[in-house]
């Protein structure tokens, strides 16, 4: 994914939706998670971590990816 790409797509996902949080708390949605994934993806490129560094980030983003893709099934089953 290009750097060009990466930031077009962190740019789409913080695009504002309906997951909006209500005022109050603290809340964390899924969008934010996106948004993380993207930013670890980015950051990937750009050689922001070290190499002992690699297998932790890639552990939790891969939980995250299965985490996001999870939800957007569930969201799917549901529109239907």
């Amino acid at each position: 994914m290009s750097e060009e790409q990466v930031s077009e797509t962190l740019e789409e996902t913080a695009a504002p939706t309906a997951e909006q949080p209500a005022a109050g708390g603290p809340e964390l949605t899924v969008n934010d998670l996106n948004l993380l994934k993207g930013i670890i993806d980015v950051a990937t490129q750009r050689g922001a971590f070290k190499p002992n560094e690699m297998v932790t980030i890639g552990t939790v983003y891969n939980k995250l990816e299965t985490f996001l893709t999870a939800v957007a099934q569930q969201q799917k089953q549901q529109g239907e």
